[in-house]
């Protein structure tokens, strides 16, 4: 009887951040502006390609069979085609408001231990708890360039292509 009132305050707490569409003040258009900017930037550093998803909250359909925070960045992951760099060196950076979850999903290229994806994430989600969401995915964006640098260096520098768009996916 305890799940089935936990998953009723889960749908509840989804459709009211949807309702609510409290990412617009979370993440306001001047803010996604600067967020691609700073993709790009670190897109420069290395041949990896990197894209911020923030959601507000699950669709129902995941709400309904208990799908958690990390199966909709997998989802995302393909369905925005993360996946499908030539190098297999894509990353996710997942936020789901209504969850309060970080998420991060690497290509089957990208070869870095989770103890650095974990600590990337702790300190985002140190950032974010107070509020500070713009230091927070920069910190995070950094931390995640300085690793994609390390293990998959620009060479030559003019070769790197841009394979998906530098704008965070926000819904």
């Amino acid at each position: 009887m305890a799940n089935i009132w936990s998953n009723l305050r889960r749908i509840a707490r989804h459709r009211w951040y949807s309702v609510r569409n409290t990412i617009r003040g979370a993440i306001p258009a001047p803010l996604q502006e600067r967020l691609e900017q700073q993709v790009a930037n670190s897109e420069q550093r290395h041949s990896g390609q990197i894209r911020i998803c923030v959601e507000s909250a699950l669709p129902v359909s995941y709400l309904w069979r208990q799908a958690s925070a990390r199966e909709r960045a997998i989802t995302l992951f393909g369905k925005l085609r993360v996946w499908d760099t030539e190098h297999n060196n894509g990353v996710l950076i997942y936020l789901l408001l209504a969850d309060r979850a970080i998420e991060v999903v690497a290509d089957r290229g990208v070869h870095i231990p989770g103890t650095q994806w974990e600590a990337m994430v702790k300190r985002l989600g140190g950032a974010l708890a107070v509020g500070q969401w713009e230091q927070g995915l920069f910190q995070a964006l950094e931390a995640v360039s300085t690793l994609m640098a390390a293990e998959w260096p620009v060479d030559p520098p003019a070769a790197r292509t841009n394979e998906l768009p530098d704008r965070p996916w926000v819904r």
